[in-house]
């Protein structure tokens, strides 16, 4: 049997941080919005004659093998992996090949879209059957087991369901808002909503374990920025539902100016120069992806001036990058019975 599943990475534009548990909670519930892109992650399993198991990143070239699922070690480079397959345990042996479109370091959510897609490959094998919000809740637990500290939840959403969502977090669990604002209204902030590679983002200044200390201890402004991007995140989905894309540029650049205050190295010179090279060619706004200090950055532009921003941002070192909003999430394919 062969079969391939993908799933859309996403670009988060505003309340991220506020998805870990248990930051959420101090802030009486916790709402991110993203939407998600057709940046994939693709994973193809195909069943074996013999019982073992042969993973394979096309990506980076890594490779694991092992004679049986019982002596799949973890820790390696391919270690997310290697645990899904543990975790769901097919009584067959397998060669998983995974690929990602996102640029390494993209913030972009490319694990947890990697994840979903595995995941959804494997339940389609085993045979079993889970609905979304659990799958979502083992693939956290587990990206978790992988990186050793608090994961936030957002990126699984859109790796799951596509679109453009609201997502709520709180005691009774979590909840997707599809963001119903209609196919042309999609179309028109797809053309207007400019990603781009600014360069490798390696920033782990705002990691989700350092937050959520740094709001125990009550260090610093870290509780008052949390409110603050709460509050944006609240009227970012307003004017979501309002249909009103000045009042998401507006937005947009207040998530960024909130983030930027979070930590230092969040921001960087070279990724102020890029967004004012943008600004000049008619960006309204711009916001890097995920922790920051580099990675993808979302750009909105002025009705008619992609081309020129694109340009723009070229000539102070970001790479534009094609994509399209994703209108559906995790799709599992049979391809050899």
């Amino acid at each position: 049997m062969i079969l391939e599943a993908t799933a859309p990475s996403r670009i988060d534009l505003a309340g991220g941080t506020l998805d870990i548990h248990p930051l959420y909670l101090f802030e009486d519930g916790g709402i991110t919005v993203n939407v998600a892109v057709s940046v994939q992650s693709k994973v193809t399993v195909t069943t074996r004659d013999d019982n073992r198991v042969h993973l394979v990143s096309v990506d980076t070239g890594a490779t694991q093998d092992a004679a049986t699922l019982a002596e799949l070690e973890l820790g390696g480079p391919l270690d997310l992996i290697a645990r899904l397959v543990r975790f769901y345990a097919p009584q067959v042996g397998l060669t998983v090949e995974s690929h990602n479109d996102a640029p390494h370091g993209s913030g972009l959510g490319a694990s947890s879209s990697l994840l979903i897609a595995t995941t959804g490959a494997l339940l389609k094998l085993t045979g079993r059957e889970l609905d979304p919000m659990t799958m979502i809740q083992y693939s956290a637990d587990i990206e978790a087991q992988n990186v050793g500290v608090p994961t936030g939840r957002q990126d699984y959403y859109p790796a799951t369901f596509g679109g453009l969502n609201a997502i709520w977090f709180d005691v009774e669990g979590d909840r997707v808002e599809p963001l119903d604002v209609g196919e042309e209204f999609l179309k028109a902030l797809e053309d207007r909503l400019v990603l781009s590679f600014t360069g490798d983002g390696r920033f782990s200044g705002t990691s989700n374990w350092n937050m959520l200390k740094m709001y125990i201890d009550d260090l610093g402004t870290t509780r008052g920025d949390l409110k603050a991007i709460k509050a944006t995140a609240l009227a970012m989905r307003q004017a979501f539902l309002d249909r009103d894309l000045d009042r998401f540029a507006e937005l947009l650049d207040e998530e960024w100016q909130n983030r930027r205050r979070m930590a230092e190295g969040v921001s960087t010179p070279s990724l102020e120069s890029m967004m004012a090279a943008a600004r000049e060619a008619g960006a309204l706004a711009s916001r890097v992806c995920g922790a920051g200090g580099g990675g993808c950055m979302s750009t909105f532009v002025a009705p008619g001036t992609r081309d020129d921003v694109c340009s723009a941002l070229a000539g102070a070192g970001a790479e534009c990058m094609g994509y399209s909003i994703s209108r559906k999430g995790l799709e599992v394919r049979v391809l050899e019975p």
